[in-house]
């Protein structure tokens, strides 16, 4: 597809609304030292990708994928797809079990929506993987951006990545496909107009949150490509009257979304996830891991949390009966480090839940939300665990930032490490995972991205 190329000139005042002063500053030109950062969130998303297609809601997934038509994109656990499909089932992917990146001011998953979107894209026209890899970043910056506009009021109902998901997918898209700032204009109010992603699934253990990053990663696309033959959009989808903000956002920052045009690519913002366990919990998880080696079990009388009100609100669950309730159970994560250290794949599954010690230890632990983390939060999580010992001694131990957070930041041999073991667990062979490895990795240096794609299962 050759969209884009032959676009009408922009009209109209750069800024005049907000999508407009978005599209201006997706415009810029990305860092040349950026790719190297780029290539780890790839490879981050393609080990939580790949495990994800192997999990009951990915097989299902990759089974609805399987009875589409034939294209010209990889979708992993399928075959070849048109591209909207394949966004789409990559798309579910991602998030399915928790170990996604995250930016935390705008509390959403970026890589499961941006890169499933941008790589069916790269796909499907043979792009470079510079301009995949530039592509991603412009994803990032807008969905971040969107994000951190829409207040908190917003992410009491309506799930962030699934809602500002389409806005950097249609970026990541609308940068591939080299659309004119009219035509990116009008791929965001497109993709604003398809925002989607009440939280009700989170109550009811079901399935739908991966529906929410796969719709998200189709929704961009295809707004991108309607935009490449003309089919216009929204320029005031955030801030008008009947739009975003006014629908879904009782307290937005509307002025969020275009301040510090000049700072760092937002991407260098996002956190790696090490455990596999909702976000809000990692704060509790770490400080739980270094009280560990002090505390002697059989003395333990109560455990208190104390962290910001968002892990309370989001992980409060002290009888966990799924592994999805037991990646949002402060009281598992606690129960389960204290006994085991730091939390694999196998410490939420239902033999880790049926554990009387873990039990025993889960009804010992309360939760409170309270300073400095409330006021802290969302720029910083953190959290403090308090042991509390039969013998009246208190154990204590606090962190202010979790690990993977730009303040608390993994090593790129941490992140290729989790992607390694996340690939294993799901059965792929050492030389495939090599391979696989190596060719994210060869990306920032110009590596051919088909070269990638064919070796993903």
């Amino acid at each position: 597809m050759t969209a884009g190329m032959d676009s009408p000139p922009d009209t109209g005042p750069v800024g005049a609304s907000l999508t407009e002063g978005l599209a201006a500053l997706l415009a810029r030109s990305v860092d040349a030292r950026l790719p190297e950062r780029v290539v780890l969130h790839v490879l981050d998303w393609v080990g939580c990708a790949i495990i994800g297609a192997t999990t009951p809601p990915g097989r299902i997934v990759a089974a609805w994928g399987a009875r589409l038509g034939k294209g010209d994109c990889h979708a992993i656990g399928v075959g070849r797809l048109d591209a909207a499909s394949a966004a789409f089932v990559n798309g579910a992917y991602g998030n399915v079990l928790e170990m996604d990146d995250i930016h935390r001011t705008s509390i959403l998953h970026p890589g499961p929506v941006v890169i499933p979107a941008a790589l069916a894209a790269a796909d499907r026209q043979a792009a470079s993987a510079c301009e995949f890899l530039d592509a991603v970043v412009r994803g990032y910056e807008a969905v971040i951006r969107v994000g951190r506009s829409v207040g908190p009021g917003h992410y009491r109902h309506w799930h962030n990545t699934s809602t500002c998901g389409p806005f950097g997918a249609a970026a990541a898209v609308a940068s591939l496909l080299r659309l004119g700032r009219a035509q990116t204009v009008s791929a965001l109010g497109n993709a604003g107009t398809q925002s989607s992603g009440p939280w009700q699934c989170r109550l009811e253990g079901v399935m739908s949150k991966q529906l929410h990053t796969a719709a998200a990663a189709r929704a961009g696309l295809t707004a991108a490509d309607l935009a490449a033959l003309g089919f216009t959009g929204p320029a005031r989808i955030l801030e008008g009257p009947l739009g975003f903000f006014a629908a879904t956002c009782p307290d937005p920052d509307p002025g969020a979304v275009l301040a510090d045009p000049d700072a760092p690519w937002l991407i260098l913002e996002t956190s790696f996830k090490p455990w596999p366990a909702c976000r809000h919990a990692h704060p509790t998880i770490d400080a739980t891991l270094a009280v560990r080696d002090r505390v002697p079990i059989g003395a333990i009388d109560r455990i208190v949390v104390t962290t910001y009100a968002d892990a309370v609100t989001y992980c409060d669950s002290p009888a966990p009966a799924t592994p999805l309730e037991a990646k949002f159970s402060l009281q598992h994560c606690v129960a389960s480090v204290l006994l085991d250290g730091p939390p694999d794949l196998t410490a939420f599954e239902p033999p880790a839940l049926a554990r009387t010690d873990i039990g025993a230890i889960r009804r010992r632990v309360s939760l409170a939300a309270g300073d400095p983390y409330v006021s802290a939060y969302p720029r910083h999580y953190g959290a403090e665990v308090s042991v509390q010992l039969t013998d009246g001694r208190t154990i204590r131990a606090t962190v202010a930032d979790a690990l993977g957070d730009p303040e608390n930041p993994m090593s790129p041999q941490a992140i290729e490490a989790k992607a390694r073991m996340l690939m294993r667990a799901a059965g792929l062979e050492a030389g495939r995972i090599d391979a696989i490895v190596d060719h994210v990795r060869a990306l920032a240096g110009g590596g051919a991205l088909s070269d990638l794609t064919a070796l993903l299962p």
